[in-house]
């Protein structure tokens, strides 16, 4: 037995069993965390069994068998019977019948689903309690209770009927655990409870299962904190970032200039643009979501453009926040010649620092970046745009980002749709914040853009940002196509 076969016999495995198009596969990909699992509305698309492991750190945690559909389960039992003395028989009687139609075409899917458990697997067997109990599944639960195997039933929730009642009634006679889980929307707190509950199924594999809980909980705090250290990232470089060309010797008209002036804004725009998707793409995969393209999911999760003063009004603060802001913003300044002056000033600096913070606030939404000519240390012009120079930026910036965050770590890995959110609810959805905390990234802001980047300034701005996602945005998040 090979090091890595070793590994992988001692962590604990369940098989997902069931009827095809029950929703296995999205169980599997919900628990694995794997976005790349083939999830499909099609009966059948589950030809073999699959392993997929969940490992941390190099760590297996545990693994899960992706399994075909019963087909054949009348034949299947009745062959078991025809063969059984007594019941203590049972599971060698299955490992009898794998081996001796391992290349007979007609029982292919059971003899895949079935081996895993003859490798000592514990069973998850999944349906539907969206559609009514038939006695037909009668035939395969009692093929399971043959294997001898540790077992729980799930009732997966895939259209819109209930007959969650029904089920249960049946699945309590065949399975010792039978759980809801609705595999397209189970967060993590649910996916925790299920492998809790999994650790019920045989007391052998709670230490490890234990630890898996611990870890994957620890990892999600990891990805919360990395998250916010590439949205603060993202932050620090849009508030830094210009445009520039060099002027010509014999000085523009003002025509040719106003044209030049608006190619570099949007050539920064563009750059900032860029920026902002590579962020997502990074928040994306910190969460082990690598299927998200664009054109779908990235393009049109906000369903308008950075730069859109739909954007601005939806994701940034509102007028009447972002006049305080100023205010506050502002008043830090004007604090400053107070103390310069050693307070002789009786505080008219922050006075009057409010009044033009307030203002600059205000008004300053109108004008996107600074527009500067600037001499070159050997001879010419250059003219310049930016870096963004608008009081709401950062914070449009900050609450998209923020929403995005949310989407991404409350989605789970068997959905396949764009996603969607309702816009209306996530109106100046910046303004939730706590006024401390606003009042704090104000300041940081303002360190950022007077003094320039740092690594501690970067780093006291991650701190910021990973308060600001932990309170999630109260957008109703949706799976609409």
């Amino acid at each position: 037995m090979t090091e890595e076969h070793a590994a992988l016999s001692a962590a604990p495995r369940f098989a997902v069993i069931g009827h095809p198009n029950k929703g296995k596969s999205s169980i599997v990909a919900t628990l694995a965390e794997d976005d790349a699992i083939a999830v499909s509305p099609v009966p059948g698309t589950t030809r073999t069994s699959r392993r997929f492991a969940l490992q941390l750190d190099g760590e297996l945690l545990y693994e899960l068998v992706d399994t075909p559909g019963f087909q054949r389960a009348r034949e299947l039992l009745a062959w078991l019977r025809a063969q059984e003395t007594d019941a203590s028989e049972r599971p060698a009687l299955v490992a009898a019948f794998v081996e001796a139609h391992r290349n007979d075409a007609r029982f292919h899917d059971e003899c895949e689903l079935l081996r895993p458990l003859c490798d000592g697997a514990g069973i998850l067997y999944v349906v539907d309690g969206a559609k009514p109990y038939g006695a037909e599944y009668e035939l395969e639960m009692e093929v399971l209770r043959w294997t001898g195997r540790p077992r729980m039933a799930l009732i997966n929730l895939i259209g819109a009927g209930d007959y969650v009642g029904e089920w249960r009634a049946a699945l309590g006679q065949y399975f010792s655990i039978v759980r809801v889980f609705d595999a397209m929307h189970a967060d993590f707190d649910k996916r925790l409870d299920l492998l809790r509950g999994f650790a019920e199924l045989d007391e052998r594999w709670k230490p490890a299962l234990t630890r898996a809980v611990t870890a994957l909980t620890g990892e999600r705090a990891a990805r919360l904190r990395q998250s916010a250290a590439d949205i603060a990232d993202l932050l620090c470089d849009v508030l830094s970032f210009d445009a520039r060309q060099a002027l010509d010797a014999t000085a523009p008209d003002d025509a040719q200039r106003q044209m030049l002036q608006e190619t570099l804004t949007d050539q920064l725009k563009a750059r900032i643009r860029r920026r902002e998707s590579r962020a997502r793409k990074a928040v994306a995969e910190r969460y082990r979501h690598f299927q998200l393209s664009g054109g779908t999911d990235t393009d049109r999760l906000l369903e308008t453009e950075l730069f859109a003063r739909e954007s601005w009004q939806l994701f940034g603060l509102s007028r009447q926040q972002l006049l305080v802001t100023g205010a506050i913003s502002g008043a830090m300044a004007g604090g400053g010649v107070d103390l310069l002056l050693g307070g002789a000033s009786l505080f008219l600096g922050a006075g009057v620092g409010a009044v033009i913070g307030s203002a600059s606030a205000w008004f300053g939404s109108e004008e996107l970046a600074k527009v500067s000519v600037l001499g070159q240390p050997l001879g010419g012009k250059v003219l310049q745009v930016g870096p963004v120079g608008d009081a709401n930026f950062p914070y449009v910036v900050l609450g998209r980002a923020r929403l995005h965050h949310q989407l991404i770590s409350e989605r789970n890995h068997a959905r396949r749709e764009a996603l969607a959110l309702d816009l209306a609810a996530a109106e100046h959805q910046m303004d939730q914040l706590a006024p401390d905390l606003r009042r704090r990234l104000a300041r940081q802001f303002g360190k950022l853009r007077r003094d320039g980047v740092s690594d501690e300034r970067r780093a006291a701005l991650a701190a910021l940002v990973e308060e600001a996602l932990a309170t999630s945005a109260t957008a109703e998040v949706s799976g609409r196509e």
